[in-house]
């Protein structure tokens, strides 16, 4: 379902926007530094749920690619969708490490090799999965 109440994002801010998930999910990893899955909740949850447009780290980035000319505006639907599943994958690793369990390596593996897809490749497996299922739903 395309969103055309919420203003269309740019999509070379939301690479580098995995470039963050993928530092944060590298952090939550290999390092004893796991509030960092807070982080990810956080932006995630704020960006998918509330509007991209009022959080600060997608300012940032969409002001970055704007005097760098590499704007490309798309629909904020799937980007949005995106941004729940990240949202969702931080607050499991953060609930997870606040239990003392093991569990949340496995959103965080997730969340490690599809950002990095995205930010090598522009390919966004969430956004594929977004169109995917409208498609399948319309037929």
């Amino acid at each position: 379902m395309l969103r055309f109440d919420i203003a269309p994002v740019c999509s070379n801010a939301y690479r580098f926007q995995a470039t963050m998930s993928f530092a944060i999910a590298a952090i939550y990893l290999f390092t004893p530094y796991k509030w960092v899955a807070f982080l990810l909740a956080f932006g995630g949850l704020m960006r998918g749920f509330v509007s991209p447009h009022k959080c600060i780290s997608y300012k940032l980035f969409e002001g970055i690619t704007g005097k760098l000319d590499w704007h490309k505006k798309v629909n904020a639907g799937a980007k949005m969708f995106a941004d729940k599943i990240a949202g969702i994958a931080g607050l499991a690793m953060a609930i997870t490490w606040m239990m003392d369990s093991g569990v949340g390596v496995i959103p965080a593996t997730a969340i490690l090799i599809f950002a990095f897809i995205d930010l090598a490749t522009g390919f966004c497996a969430a956004c594929w999965a977004y169109g995917a299922w409208y498609k399948m739903k319309a037929a």
